[in-house]
């Protein structure tokens, strides 16, 4: 439209004779799409295209939006994924109908269980041949309905803005996690009118109580300044709320030891005295056998997990147990809570620092510091084998424990859990309650994105980074300087540690045959090296993390060694099997 014809006058019109306002020009539902995204502050965003998303990558063309292709729809959800939990905004993923969005269920998930706030996008056929099973068709909200956090299908484009304002609102606030936006392909090439502000968001049955209430903040206080053993077992949504700081402060005024679990490493700085590292499963000695001996435990967005409790009926049993966490429904879930303080860890934390008192305990805090002394982590380094705990010692070491870590799933995750110390937040990525292989190097694709200034390296095992090693590529072609340490054993490492401890050694078809990781990484334009003996280890983390682009090192670690400690499926949490003795090296 000319600016003379929006100087125009418009015409008199209807019995009242009053002039028509001129009308806002009229935009595709693609263009639509992309002014949405904008406002609500999306910068990068991940996926891959296909017939029905055309007109919506024809409108990214021109859009500032930095969109990074993906080789494979489930490595964008876990870039996205990790792009959000590094920065703590919303990641973004648009993809294609049919396969393209079902490819991303995997991805899906993995945010669902670990509440990343997401929004994925997915073409859809055009809305007349919608269950018409047409070309490429899939039921992407009914698949997809029990792992989101809300899902829809847009079939007019006057709805669309709306939309996809809500999926970020929601995606973002309470307890965050994946939305998914289904886009025909006739609502993307419709044209409406862009309303163009933000909208109030009032969503029927859709609440959020980020305050506590105060009453049940003063009760928590009142049990912390009672207990004479508390600990505080804390979880991802510290990570989640930015309340790393507020939790500091807490422990630090109130003096009480506190344990992380996988997702809260970060959350306070594991280099503390009051530290006790990650509990559960294979968690410190020392964590565990605090829960189990504590008379208070404070839960701080932490959800109770089967990782964390073992059985759940011999769990914290002389415990008052304080649980703090945005979502309602997780209280008294797994474990009954005696004091539930329902809001935001940020906000309630704020509140319960006012009201906690310094305590020394000092009994409690020798009897910790005994079982630090007797339960250390440890393992057999006496080899000229590589161990893979000695690996991740040393990149600890070089980076100073400052480096972004993340991960794949099985015993790598485990050990970099266990032997990388982290001390702030948003610095260890992982998948936790899906347990997802594959996760880790896309994962360090977008960490690395998120972050460019920041060193990334991703553990890998070779198992899990055989799943999703195909997006090299992606990695090379945007320049990432991310370094992957594939820790190779040549097995499904924890298949195998649960196939020699419980199935009598019979390793059924946990062992995999892998090629040269060093060669595929030089075939793909990235750096390969390769490490098979212990003495190689310091110069080859050094020249890894030296390395300005894509470097992936290849150290061939001891092929049956296991994760311990190890708090076997059904027992108590005290109950850990693999405790060291005084024939293994101390660390």
């Amino acid at each position: 439209m000319s600016d003379k014809s929006l100087s125009t006058p418009p015409k008199a019109g209807g019995k009242s004779g009053k002039p028509k306002e001129a009308s806002k020009p009229e935009m595709t539902g693609s263009e639509i799409f992309c002014q949405t995204l904008i406002s609500e502050g999306v910068e990068t965003m991940f996926g891959y295209p296909g017939g029905v998303v055309l007109p919506v990558f024809d409108a990214l063309y021109d859009s500032p939006i930095n969109f990074i292709l993906s080789r494979h729809e489930q490595g964008a959800t876990h870039m996205a994924d990790a792009y959000a939990r590094a920065t703590g905004k919303v990641g973004v993923v648009l993809v294609t109908s049919g396969p393209g969005a079902t490819n991303t269920v995997t991805g899906i998930a993995t945010a669902y269980m670990d509440s990343t706030p997401m929004v994925v996008i997915t073409g859809q056929v055009k809305t007349p041949l919608i269950g018409n099973d047409a070309f490429q068709e899939a039921d992407t909200t009914g698949i997809t309905r029990p792992i989101t956090k809300h899902n829809c299908i847009v079939k007019n484009v006057k709805d669309l803005e709306r939309s996809l304002r809500e999926a970020f609102f929601i995606a973002r606030t309470g307890r965050p996690g994946p939305v998914l936006i289904d886009l025909p392909l006739d609502v993307s090439i419709a044209k409406t009118n862009l309303n163009g502000s933000e909208q109030q968001m009032d969503l029927p049955g859709y609440r959020v109580r980020p305050l506590g209430h105060l009453r049940q903040i003063k009760r928590a206080a009142e049990a912390i300044n009672a207990a004479e053993r508390p600990v505080i077992y804390a979880g991802g949504g510290v990570i989640l709320s930015d309340a790393a700081q507020e939790l500091t402060a807490l422990v630090n005024k109130a003096n009480v030891p506190i344990t992380t679990t996988l997702l809260g490493l970060g959350g306070f700085d594991e280099n503390d005295p009051k530290s006790l590292h990650m509990l559960g499963m294979h968690g410190t000695a020392y964590a565990n056998f605090a829960v189990q001996e504590c008379d208070v435990l404070v839960a701080i967005g932490a959800r109770f997990d089967d990782r964390i409790t073992g059985d759940v009926k011999r769990f914290a049993p002389n415990a008052k147990v304080i649980h703090i966490d945005i979502d309602p429904a997780s209280i008294s879930k797994n474990v009954k809570v005696d004091i539930p303080v329902v809001g935001d860890a940020k906000n309630i934390l704020t509140e319960l620092v006012n009201f906690v008192e310094h305590r020394d305990r000092p009994g409690w805090f020798e009897r910790i510091e005994g079982w630090k002394q007797k339960y250390p982590l440890v393992y057999d380094n006496n080899t000229e084998g590589i161990k893979p705990q000695y690996v991740i010692e040393e990149v600890s070491r070089q980076t100073k424990g400052q480096a972004l870590i993340t991960t794949g799933v099985g015993q790598h995750q485990m050990w970099a859990a266990q032997f990388y110390r982290f001390s702030r937040p948003r610095h260890f990525i992982t998948s936790g309650g899906l347990g997802t292989m594959g996760f880790g190097f896309p994962a360090a694709i977008g960490a690395q994105i998120a972050m460019p200034d920041e060193v990334v390296v991703n553990f890998d095992g070779d198992s899990s980074f055989s799943m999703t090693l195909n997006e090299l590529p992606t990695a090379v072609e945007h320049k990432l300087p991310v370094k992957v340490c594939v820790l190779n054993n040549g097995y499904m490492g924890m298949v195998r540690q649960w196939q020699e401890l419980f199935y009598g050694k019979r390793y059924s078809k946990s062992f995999l045959q892998h090629p040269s990781f060093a060669k595929v990484a030089e075939a793909f334009g990235a750096v390969g090296l390769t490490a098979t003996k212990k003495v190689e280890v310091p110069e080859i983390v050094e020249r890894m993390l030296k390395e300005k682009q894509c470097c992936v090192v290849d150290f061939h670690v001891e092929r049956e060694e296991n994760v311990w400690p190890m708090v076997a499926s059904g027992s108590g949490l005290h109950e850990m099997a693999g405790l060291p003795t005084e024939s293994i090296e101390r660390l």
